[in-house]
């Protein structure tokens, strides 16, 4: 528990004009602010904040509330989370009265590994972008799936050289902890080991080598691990970054900051399986696609996506492995779905994905196969046949 009196405090401490104006671009109109709401969709500012009353309210969706409500809303944070957020811009530190010296401690060292993570994952981020530029192969690969440079900018799309070592130019202490904590690079188990990595120099190796990378996203926007796709037929096609103290698959989704306006003003999420169908189904138009990464859809990815939106549609292959996907959504799904907030399948033809199929067929095709998503009942009966 949060003690209420900290949170007056806090709130007394932050200017919600300087919490908003990070997300939203507001104009001085008399004595409040005004902007685009981030909301819904609009062309005309109706968006109007007050630095005096500490307060915003949207005049056309009815949106409205305080610092702590804006983070939660906007970026989908939790309470907790939004408290912590502002907290620390604000320098001051969230009481944990319930809390044990030692559990604080451990959750300070905890906040303290992933602030570090972050950054080298930030980092790593800006020379994967670098070498996409500098490297032919590579976007003549994406040029070839059909991705133009526009919505490589917006996903931040980069490249890892083939190198064993290249990050090495990039960090100056290679051997640090941190790189191996973030992802980044692998340490081999043990001289001689025959795995790929016995023919790194030193023993630590570049994790992500000669692969298509897609930056994962925290919903603040701050890069908390990558996939990577190879440019050839090579295995395994895809390859994620490992648990670490900022990234855990079971809990993020692919394109989710990206796509955090279009779940409002589109009114649902579309849920797919690979980075490839959501950077596609973005470019075709459909900007609130995202996607589970290399696992199985769960009921924490559930809950975050209806933060956004009170509809989640799925999108599956219609061959076996995708009724099977299905049937686990459908399952972690359930329990959150009530008469406010629905869930609907999609099934593809057994030799599409969303990639392919918005890429063959277009956008209208796809949307037309949207429409038509079925209801849980309904996938239910044909899981019971």
């Amino acid at each position: 528990m949060i003690p209420p009196g900290f949170v007056q405090e806090l709130l007394s401490r932050v200017d919600i004009a300087d919490v908003v104006g990070r997300h939203v671009e507001l104009k001085r109109s008399g004595a409040n602010l005004m902007g685009l709401c981030p909301f819904h969709a609009e062309k005309s500012p109706s968006f109007s904040v007050s630095p005096v009353k500490q307060f915003y309210h949207c005049f056309g969706c009815g949106a409205s509330g305080d610092a702590i409500r804006f983070l939660t809303e906007h970026l989908g944070l939790s309470f907790v989370e939004a408290v912590r957020d502002l907290a620390q811009g604000a320098g001051l530190t969230v009481p944990e009265d319930d809390a044990s010296p030692e559990e604080r401690e451990r959750r300070d060292t905890l906040r303290q590994r992933r602030l570090s993570a972050t950054a080298v994952l930030t980092r790593a981020a800006e020379f994967y972008r670098g070498q996409l530029r500098v490297h032919p192969r590579a976007i003549d690969y994406l040029k070839q799936r059909g991705l133009t440079g526009q919505v490589a900018a917006r996903f931040g799309l980069g490249y890892a050289p083939p190198g064993w070592r290249t990050l090495a130019g990039v960090f100056p202490n290679y051997d640090d902890p941190v790189l191996e904590e973030a992802g980044l690079v692998r340490q081999r188990e043990a001289e001689g080991d025959g795995g790929e990595g016995s023919h790194a120099d030193g023993g630590r190796y570049d994790w992500f080598r000669d692969r298509i990378m897609f930056p994962i996203r925290g919903v603040a926007g701050e890069v908390i691990g990558f996939g990577g796709r190879v440019l050839d037929d090579s295995k395994p096609k895809y390859m994620n970054s490992p648990e670490t103290p900022v990234f855990s698959k079971g809990r993020e989704l692919y394109g989710l900051f990206e796509a955090r306006q279009a779940l409002r003003d589109k009114g649902c999420a579309l849920v797919v399986e690979g980075y490839m169908d959501v950077v596609a189904l973005a470019q075709a138009g459909f900007t609130n696609a995202v996607a589970t990464l290399g696992t199985a859809c769960t009921a924490e990815h559930v809950q975050k996506l209806f933060r956004f939106t009170d509809v989640v549609v799925f999108s599956f292959d219609g061959d076996a492995a995708g009724r099977r996907a299905a049937a686990r959504a459908l399952e972690a799904a359930l329990p959150h779905a009530t008469d406010l907030r629905a869930v609907r399948f999609l099934f593809l033809p057994p030799e599409h994905d969303p990639d392919s199929y918005v890429r063959e067929l277009g956008a209208e095709a796809f949307e037309a196969r949207l429409a038509a998503a079925v209801p849980p009942s309904r996938q239910l009966g044909e899981q019971a046949a």
